[in-house]
């Protein structure tokens, strides 16, 4: 679907939405460029768009399967970007991407987006506001875009923080029970976002340096800021597994702390019923001569020690801390 076609001149978009054909003439006739939007294209739609800004066949590949790892490749008239986004659906404790590749050239950025996790009219509305800004070039379409995905990152590195600390409560808490799999199913939300976030350090790293000429020299601070934040993103992320592997070790420690708490139970009640059973069972065999199985008190006699010795046991495991 395309979203949006314009062609901006000194920041300023000229008119209305265009059509893709004859865009490019347009802009470059008043040394602007062409900002074209789509969503989830289908071969027919991104022809047009191929034919118009002479996409390498390998980029045009990337965007129409998406599924791409964050990265960076250049060819002779333009470069490729693909960017994950990512929303934390709190509920679900999951992380859900969305999947953005950026085609950018001198005269034109060509944004794909795939996935629901990846709306960018806020960015638009941002840029357009910000005419200075925008007047930078395609690149500041690029600039802006890679912001916004970055800041996106943070309310789900606050969702993921907020729920490991909730595992590490249930943990060690007093009243017994085993999150294993709400442990390992939230270390691989967090094994899937540091992906995303860890493989975008070198592309933005190179975009700050500008090693090719599509970025302006002007926004090289600005991209070196965002690499920042990624970095410190990446680096919690990274702390967030670490944190997740101890928080699994302790669970399967306290499991087995547990288990042994009750087969000590278990083994002191079945030594304190071993003496009366083991009682019983003599008195009840089948002879007629049994020392004092014809006494008068002798089953009175008989309880009265069973219950002696179950509850001596008994009170020895208390004191030991069995029981």
């Amino acid at each position: 679907m395309i979203v949006d076609c314009a062609v901006y001149e000194s920041g300023r978009r000229l008119g209305g939405a265009l059509p893709i054909v004859g865009s490019r003439r347009e802009a470059e006739a008043c040394d602007g460029f062409v900002w074209l939007g789509l969503y989830e294209p289908t071969e027919e739609e991104f022809a047009d768009a191929t034919a118009e800004f002479d996409f390498h066949e390998l980029a045009v590949e990337d965007a129409l399967a998406a599924h791409q790892r964050p990265k960076l490749d250049v060819y002779d008239d333009s470069l490729l970007i693909v960017l994950k986004t990512a929303r934390y659906l709190d509920e679900e404790e999951e992380v859900e991407f969305g999947e953005i590749l950026i085609l950018l050239g001198m005269s034109f950025v060509v944004v794909v987006r795939h996935g629901s996790a990846a709306p960018l009219t806020a960015v638009r509305h941002r840029l357009q506001s910000d005419p200075d800004l925008l007047a930078l070039g395609p690149s500041s379409v690029l600039y802006g875009i890679l912001d916004a995905v970055v800041d996106g990152y943070v309310p789900v590195v606050e969702g993921l923080d907020k729920d490991i600390r909730e595992l590490e409560k249930d943990v060690f808490s007093d009243v017994f029970h085993n999150p294993a799999q709400r442990i390992y199913f939230l270390k691989r939300e967090v094994l899937e976002f540091q992906q995303a976030t860890a493989s975008l350090l070198d592309p933005v790293d190179r975009l700050a340096r500008r090693h090719h000429g599509y970025v302006n020299a002007d926004l090289s601070e600005y991209l070196r800021d965002v690499h920042d934040h990624v970095l410190r993103i990446s680096a919690e992320v990274a702390s967030f597994r670490e944190l997740l592997t101890s928080i699994l070790d302790a669970n399967l420690a306290q499991v087995g702390v547990r288990q042994n708490e009750d087969m000590r139970k278990i083994s002191a009640w079945v030594a304190v019923a071993a003496v009366p059973t083991l009682i019983a069972g003599v008195f009840g065999m089948n002879f007629d001569k049994i020392p004092g199985s014809g006494a008068t008190l002798g089953f009175i006699a008989v309880v009265a020690v069973m219950g002696a010795i179950a509850g001596t046991l008994y009170r020895m495991f208390r004191k030991s801390g069995w029981l």
